[in-house]
């Protein structure tokens, strides 16, 4: 009799527990290593919302619109910048 295919949650547990028993196995990232991840963080969330934020300007400048398209662009970009962290993050998890 064969065992039926696991679940999510029971899948995702057993996937945590071999990443714990590969850290304790293998150590921690290095200092160097979180340190670079911080860099790239930043950079994913200050990315998006400078160019959306510079967009914003030039839109603003072109219409005459005070900051009407600034504002709402800069919080878009820092949206989609802490979104793309969040995944990033996601993704990297040892």
């Amino acid at each position: 009799m064969t065992e039926p295919p696991p679940d999510g949650l029971v899948r995702s547990v057993r996937e945590r527990a071999e990443r714990r028993r590969r850290a304790e196995r293998e150590g921690g990232p290095s200092f160097g290593r979180q340190l670079a991840q911080v860099g790239v963080l930043g950079w994913m969330v200050v990315t998006p919302a400078l160019l959306l934020l510079f967009l914003g300007r030039w839109l603003d400048r072109q219409l005459g619109s005070g900051i009407f398209w600034s504002a709402p662009l800069l919080m878009l970009g820092v949206l989609l910048g802490c979104w793309s962290a969040w995944r990033w993050i996601r993704r990297v998890e040892p």
